[in-house]
């Protein structure tokens, strides 16, 4: 099979492996379709951040049941599925409540150990979601950056009625954006320093969009004062910049969601600290995208949305291609960010 395989920092290569093997009864052999490169990957591959090497990463993929293990009643052969990479130990503290998340003792898929990016996998089949008929296999390796969104909107109570605001119009801020516009948000702000993600936000129904490199918080601020309570913030981009922003841009009584990662300190002004306390802000950490029942509600409704075509999704991809034609573009990056998804599609 073909397989994309990253030997050591920045170096991605195309091999042929041989098809792996179902060993014990709860594990599925599927044969993959489509899968996406994450945001987080890059650093896997350009920044010495894999585990090991050489490794197969891909956690967002979507494919069909090729065999399944004597435990598995159902699913069968055939069967469309998406991934869902975590695989929680199910037995700590944090898994009992159903925080599957915070779980201490996890693996995942394309990270911890060989991932999608091949033409078949093997996997627990807790770390497979059955995707509804009338979502598209296209669709469905859609389905896990679609939840890291939903996770944030669950943690802060749900979305609807309240002025969404999205710091970051990456693919993740996106993908945010177009689901509190399908889940009821009065309204819908997309924050960047990109004038083509910006237009891509508004074409995708964006309320207001602004761009923080021509315009300072507090322009920022004083233009969303029309929607100045029941404020709820992403911050999705992960930069210092980025996070201080979303602070000082929020009403009074704002939820501010934490949802990228970052890789550099952050250090905030006094200024920034005290508008968390004088605008009683409520801070929100949100990590991975799962909760109870496994894998959890945010998997629902991302099929569900899909299923009823509320969101775009053609626009937000850069390249789509087989084996050589993804490798080359993801070695292109030379590890800068995407600007668009990069998809890789097998036959």
């Amino acid at each position: 099979m073909k397989s994309v395989v990253i030997h050591s920092e920045g170096s991605v290569r195309v091999e042929d492996r041989p098809v792996p093997h179902i060993q014990a009864g709860d594990e599925v052999l599927v044969r993959i379709m489509c899968s996406g490169l994450c945001g987080s990957d890059i650093p896997r591959i350009f920044a010495k951040g894999a585990h090991y090497y050489p490794i197969t990463l891909g956690h967002e993929f979507s494919g069909h049941v090729e065999a399944c293990g004597a435990e598995i009643n159902d699913l069968s052969p055939g069967a469309p599925v998406a991934c869902v990479p975590l695989l929680p130990c199910f037995t700590c503290p944090e898994c009992h409540k159903g925080y599957y998340s915070l779980c201490k003792q996890y693996q995942f898929v394309g990270s911890r150990r060989e991932g999608g990016n091949a033409e078949y996998i093997v996997v627990k089949r807790a770390n497979l979601y059955r995707l509804p008929a009338e979502t598209t296999i296209e669709d469905g390796a859609f389905i896990e950056p679609i939840t890291v969104g939903l996770h944030a909107f669950h943690l802060a109570s749900g979305c609807e009625g309240k002025n969404v605001i999205i710091v970051g119009a990456g693919t993740i801020g996106l993908l945010a954006m177009q689901c509190a516009l399908a889940l009821g948000a009065s309204s819908v702000t997309a924050i960047d320093i990109n004038d083509d993600r910006l237009a891509l936000a508004t074409k995708s129904g964006a309320n207001n969009v602004f761009n923080s490199r021509t315009l300072n918080a507090d322009e920022i601020h004083n233009a969303l004062n029309a929607n100045r309570f029941d404020q709820l913030v992403l911050e999705t981009a992960g930069t210092p910049q980025t996070v201080s922003l979303a602070i000082d841009i929020a009403g009074p009584r704002a939820q501010v969601a934490l949802v990228g990662t970052l890789h550099h300190d952050l250090h905030l002004p006094a200024a920034t600290f005290g508008k968390i306390l004088r605008k009683e802000l409520t801070l929100l950490g949100s990590w991975m995208n799962y909760s109870a029942p496994w894998p959890g509600q945010e998997w629902a409704t991302a099929a569900r949305l899909l299923s009823e075509k509320k969101l775009q999704l053609e626009p937000l991809i850069a390249h789509t291609g087989d084996s050589e034609s993804f490798a080359q573009a993801v070695q292109a990056l030379n590890g800068a960010p995407m600007q668009g998804k990069i998809m890789l599609r097998f036959a």
